[in-house]
C-alpha cells in the first residue's frame, strides 16, 4: 500500500470514528464556547476593547480547543492496542502522521467554522467583510498547529504524565505559529489599510512549510521512541 493510500486510510477511519461517537467534536466546541464566553464576559461591554482584543483571544480559544483534539490523536489506537499494529504495519511510518495530521486539520478546521461566527457574536465584531481574510488566516494557522501537534502527540503517547508534557512540549513551539495567526488576524479586523496582513500569512506558510519538512522527516524516530 503506498503513503498517500494508507494515510487516507488512517484519515477515514478516525473521521468514521468521529461521525459516530463525536465525542470530540462535541467537547471542543462546548470547551470553545465556554472560554470564548469568559473572555467576553470578563472585558465587559466595551465593544471597542471586544474588537481589539477580539484576534488575541479567538486563537487562545483555539489553541486551548485544539489541545484536546491533540490528546486524543493516537487515544483510539493506544487504547485498542492498535498502536503497535500501525508501528508494525509494513511500509513508510510517516503514513502514520500524514494521516493523523490530516484528521486533526479536518477536526478542527470544523470546530472554527463554529468558534468563528460565535467569536464575532460574543466579541460584537463584523466578521462578513473580512471571511476571506479569515479563512485564509484559520487554514494556514490550523495546518501549522496541527504539524507540530501531531508530532509532539506522537512523542508524549507513551509518557505516563502525557497530559502535562504536551502543552509543555507544544505551547513553546507554538510561538511563532499562533504569533503570526494573531497580528493577521487582528490587522484583518482591523481593515488592514496598508496590506500588512499579508505579510503575516507568508510568515504562516513559510513556518508551515518548515515545521512540515522537519516533522515528517523525524516522525519515524519520534514513533519509536
Amino acid at each position: 500500500m503506498s503513503l498517500l493510500r494508507r494515510a487516507w486510510a488512517i484519515v477515514w477511519k478516525d473521521l468514521l470514528i468521529e461521525a459516530r461517537t463525536k465525542q470530540s467534536f462535541n467537547a471542543m466546541v462546548f470547551f470553545a464556547a465556554l472560554v470564548l464566553f469568559i473572555f467576553s464576559f470578563a472585558l465587559g461591554p466595551d465593544t471597542e476593547l471586544l474588537q481589539r482584543v477580539a484576534g488575541g483571544l479567538l486563537w487562545v480559544g483555539i489553541a486551548f480547543t485544539g489541545l484536546l483534539s491533540l490528546s486524543r490523536t493516537y487515544q483510539n489506537e493506544e487504547t485498542s492496542g492498535g498502536l503497535e499494529g500501525l508501528r508494525a504495519y509494513p511500509g513508510d511510518p510517516r503514513a502514520i502522521y500524514l494521516g493523523k495530521l490530516l484528521g486533526n486539520i479536518v477536526l478542527l478546521l470544523l470546530v472554527e467554522a463554529v468558534l468563528i461566527p460565535a467569536a464575532g457574536i460574543l466579541f460584537q465584531a463584523n466578521l462578513w467583510p473580512h471571511a476571506l481574510g479569515l479563512v485564509a488566516v484559520s487554514v494556514l494557522g490550523t495546518i501549522g498547529f496541527s504539524l507540530v501537534g501531531t508530532f509532539y502527540s506522537a512523542l508524549t503517547v507513551n509518557l505516563r504524565a502525557r497530559e502535562v508534557m504536551l502543552p509543555l512540549l507544544l505551547f513553546p513551539a507554538l510561538v511563532p505559529v499562533l504569533l503570526g495567526a494573531v497580528n493577521a488576524t487582528t490587522l484583518i479586523l482591523e481593515g488592514d489599510l496598508m496590506g500588512e496582513a499579508v505579510v503575516w500569512l507568508r510568515v504562516l506558510g513559510g513556518f508551515d512549510i518548515i515545521f512540515f519538512v522537519i516533522c515528517i522527516w523525524i516522525f519515524p524516530i519520534a514513533l519509536e521512541e
